[in-house]
């Protein structure tokens, strides 16, 4: 495991210190979903029922090609994953009105109670660490999360 008490000089990132930023997003990747995982588990849905309910919620309505394309996981997979939370009555689709071809997203009640009672858990998780960080880490953590993320996507968060 990398030492965690060497800063890096922003001008000359040796191995070790990138490699330490690989742990670190790993570390904090398993334990931000570890909660949710164990809640997740007793209805026999995974991460991928977890990121569909989280993106409809932010976008209700939002289209099945709009999911694909932040999902980035095959119409097969994410068939498998909408058909079972729509079976089970966590997810509602109705026909676009002016194309209906388009099927638009949302979550139901019940649906809705289990994204609250997921992000309740990673929204304590995240602000616990911003208000351990302070307000310039926050930021500092904010551009390089900005700068992993695909260009393509990075408009997304633009203000």
């Amino acid at each position: 495991m990398t030492d965690l008490k060497s800063g890096p000089n922003p001008l000359f990132l040796r191995h070790d210190q990138l490699h330490q930023g690989i742990e670190l997003l790993f570390y904090a990747y398993r334990d931000f979903t570890a909660e949710c995982d164990a809640v997740l588990s007793t209805y026999g849905f995974g991460r991928a029922h977890h990121r569909a309910i989280y993106f409809i919620a932010r976008s209700p309505g939002i289209s099945v090609a709009e999911l694909l394309e932040i999902l980035r996981i095959t119409k097969q997979s994410l068939s498998r994953v909408l058909s079972q939370l729509v079976r089970e009555g966590f997810v509602s689709v109705e026909k676009a009105q002016t194309d209906r071809r388009r099927r638009l997203l949302r979550l139901t009640d019940k649906g809705e109670k289990l994204e609250k009672r997921l992000s309740e858990v990673q929204r304590a998780r995240i602000g616990d660490a911003y208000r351990a960080a302070g307000g310039n880490a926050i930021e500092g953590y904010r551009k390089v999360l900005l700068s992993i993320i695909d260009e393509t996507d990075r408009k997304r968060f633009v203000e």
